[in-house]
């Protein structure tokens, strides 16, 4: 198993094969991710599990994902919906997505989850104009980090009251607190904008040790 998390291996072992109850079609799809030389973009199963455990806590019936890769977040929110729920799902690579696609269809939430391919921003312009603000009950964010801050602002809108948008990577393996570091774009990008979520009057948050840092968000 991939190395998500800032955790002691043995745990994060333990977390990921003990503690996380997974599909057979879930372990296939993910195994099959590891292969690839950008397995690490991979959610590791107890991410997946928390956003499926989430979609579910909340009542979601219309989410959002923002960065797909091969699926496996999408296939295991998807499962948790509710009959009639649905998984937008963006991401700028149709390739990746293919990966997945067989196994949403297997899985029988191939009808749940809209598949947008392109950027991004436009994506989410698209959807305010379809669905209009306050209209999606979760969102979550995984994607090129130094875009993060605005796909914040655009998931905000999107996202209804006390509904919830997640972020990926926040801990940034570590980078975020280690100042000494040669500075890069997407570490500073997650850094500034960890501070402000947390100054954020507008929501309220909390930033979770889970795979490599996931900030939880509720909309006020």
């Amino acid at each position: 198993m991939i190395r998500r998390s800032l955790l002691p291996e043995a745990v994060e072992f333990y977390v990921g094969q003990v503690a996380t109850k997974e599909t057979a079609l879930q372990k296939q799809l993910r195994k099959i991710t590891e292969k690839l030389p950008n397995a690490g973009m991979q959610l590791g199963p107890d991410q997946s599990a928390f956003l499926a455990w989430l979609a579910e806590l909340i009542g979601a019936r219309r989410t959002l994902e923002i960065g797909t890769f091969t699926g496996f977040s999408a296939l295991s929110v998807a499962m948790a919906l509710p009959k009639g729920g649905k998984l937008v799902a963006c991401d700028i690579n149709d390739e990746w997505a293919a990966i997945g696609k067989r196994f949403w269809k297997e899985a029988g939430v191939e009808d749940k989850i809209d598949l947008r391919i392109g950027p991004a921003l436009d994506t989410l312009q698209k959807l305010a104009r379809e669905f209009g603000k306050n209209s999606f009950d979760l969102a979550f964010i995984d994607a090129d980090k130094t875009a993060y801050a605005l796909y914040y602002e655009a998931c905000f809108d999107l996202v209804r009251v006390n509904g919830v948008i997640v972020l990926d990577n926040m801990f940034r393996s570590g980078r975020v607190i280690n100042k000494r570091a040669k500075e890069d774009e997407a570490t500073q990008a997650i850094r500034e904008l960890n501070l402000k979520i947390r100054d954020d009057d507008r929501v309220s948050a909390v930033l979770l040790s889970l795979g490599d840092g996931m900030t939880v968000v509720r909309k006020r």
